[in-house]
């Protein structure tokens, strides 16, 4: 098969626990778009935390935001998806974590508004990239739309705050944790898989043709529609096993592995 899409998540994926793209791996993007291949990043962060890592890469490429829920051309912004929540399930998403008491950061606009300017809002805003505004009535946000809802909270917090709202969010809402400290909630018709498929559409790709490779519970859609869906080698054990291959870790240049392998055939 020639592969003509790669989708790579970021964080436990592309980059290593130093946070890097190592120069390996930045060598290995850059000869399989040499040969024609698509690349785009596939991640949870908005579009000013994928800008960072695009910078780092000397790429101008397509990017998967939000985990889905908007997708970009690149640096010109140019919007090929978008996805808001809907109304009843942002006010329901935003009562929860209220009631739990949570750090609630709320993606609207291609801004961050949070409910609390503490540790935790000043952490996730250095991680996003995005300076934080505190907000008092998410109906304000609602009607600008809201691509993603965020709880930052301790790990075992939200395991507990996940196994509870298995039986208590609406269908509408796809929800899953990025990192163990994340719980992330988008609407329904926002995954990395539907994005990959809205790329598809955009390039003429079909999905045998693409490559995604992730390591967290939100790949697992996109690991799944694609023709070759990777996991890396730390990702959790039923990641692994819903993949088609896994690969290195993120300590190890496991994109650069799958690069070798299945696009430059080295």
């Amino acid at each position: 098969m020639q592969y003509k899409l790669l989708s790579v998540d970021i964080d436990g994926t592309l980059i290593n626990n130093k946070k890097e793209v190592t120069p390996k791996t930045k060598e290995r993007i850059h000869k399989a778009i040499e040969k024609g291949v698509v690349f785009t990043i596939s991640s949870g962060r908005p579009v000013q935390g994928v800008q960072l890592i695009t910078d780092q890469l000397e790429l101008d490429v397509p990017v998967i935001t939000y985990n889905g829920a908007m997708v970009i051309t690149g640096e010109s912004r140019n919007i090929i998806y978008s996805c808001n929540m809907k109304k009843e399930d942002a006010l329901q998403i935003e009562s929860l974590g209220k009631q739990r008491d949570t750090l609630i950061a709320i993606w609207s606009d291609n801004k961050l508004y949070v409910n609390h300017m503490n540790e935790l809002a000043i952490k996730y805003s250095t991680i996003s990239g995005t300076e934080p505004v505190l907000y008092t009535e998410i109906e304000q946000l609602i009607e600008k739309g809201i691509n993603k809802i965020l709880w930052y909270d301790d790990v075992e917090r939200i395991e507990e705050y996940e196994r509870e709202l298995k039986t208590i969010l609406s269908p509408t809402v796809n929800f899953h944790t990025s990192q163990p400290f994340f719980l992330e909630f988008v609407d329904i018709n926002a995954s990395k898989a539907i994005a990959l498929e809205k790329l598809g559409s955009h390039y003429g790709i079909c999905k045998e043709e693409m490559i995604a490779i992730g390591d967290g519970y939100n790949d697992l859609s996109m690991i799944e529609y694609a023709g070759l869906g990777v996991a890396m080698e730390n990702a959790p054990q039923e990641i692994k096993q819903a993949a088609d291959f896994v690969t290195l870790s993120n300590e190890d240049d496991g994109v650069a592995y799958v690069i070798d392998k299945f696009i430059l055939n080295e």
